[in-house]
């Protein structure tokens, strides 16, 4: 880019200018394009980010014997940090954007990859970001790459499948509102052969509950769903029919 030649003052004619009135103006213009110009640069400190800052914020969290990774004691102090519940979707959602492999723990890679991506190198900056992450979960294609990531996330380390019991509290996370969601995990919970969820159950079931109403209505029994879905239904149905027979209580 070519230089910018300095800009010269041109004389303006004494009998417009009161005695004195050109030095006292540059004077004041000066100083305030200095006081300008220093609120714009701590603007920028403000907003900008700090790779080095946001490992002594990782620092915060660990222990001398492991300094490269958040555990278990240091991830609920960062969720007290942050004023967010260790079991609030938006924990899933940061984890998720971490690339973190394991629940309940950040390597220090993990935390710079995904706070370098959200700009984030203290306290205030993630807090600041808590809504547009939990709008995340608004996109269906987002949603749905954090659903199948946490399969990984919450599995235990050298077990192929999920257990039932931690599918039923994801479940709790990922899908409150989700009519079938509850009666899903009682079914889960009874049936003792299904001890574990693998991945295309737990890939089903979210497709499951944007396609199947609460009444069943929209079920096809030969669709391409799993044994698990379609025992499911059955056995819901079976429970339903079991509840109308019932006399009503006095």
């Amino acid at each position: 880019m070519p230089r910018c030649s300095k800009r010269t003052r041109s004389s303006a004619p004494t009998s417009d200018v009161l005695p004195g009135a050109t030095t006292i103006d540059d004077h004041h213009h000066h100083k305030r394009s200095r006081n300008s110009s220093s609120r714009r640069h701590s603007k920028t400190e403000d907003t900008s980010f700090s790779v080095k800052k946001c490992l002594a914020w990782f620092k915060e969290y660990t222990t001398v014997s492991e300094p490269d990774v958040l555990g278990p004691e240091g991830m609920e102090k960062f969720c007290a940090d942050i004023g967010v519940d260790p079991e609030n979707v938006v924990m899933l959602v940061i984890a998720y954007k971490m690339g973190a492999k394991q629940m309940g723990y950040f390597t220090q890679e993990e935390w710079l990859k995904g706070l370098t991506e959200l700009q984030c190198d203290s306290v205030q900056k993630l807090q600041n970001k808590l809504e547009y992450l939990r709008s995340l979960l608004n996109d269906p294609c987002i949603f749905k790459a954090i659903y199948r990531y946490s399969y990984d996330f919450a599995r235990d380390s050298g077990q192929r499948s999920l257990d039932a019991a931690a599918a039923r509290a994801l479940l709790g996370v990922l899908l409150p509102r989700w009519p079938l969601r509850a009666p899903l995990a009682t079914f889960l919970q009874r049936e003792r052969r299904y001890r574990v969820v693998n991945r295309d159950q737990w890939c089903n079931i979210l497709e499951f509950s944007r396609t199947v109403d609460h009444h069943l209505a929209a079920y096809d029994a030969d669709g391409a769903w799993p044994v698990m879905l379609d025992e499911f239904v059955e056995w819901l149905r079976a429970e339903r029919a079991n509840e109308a027979a019932m006399p009503p209580a006095s």
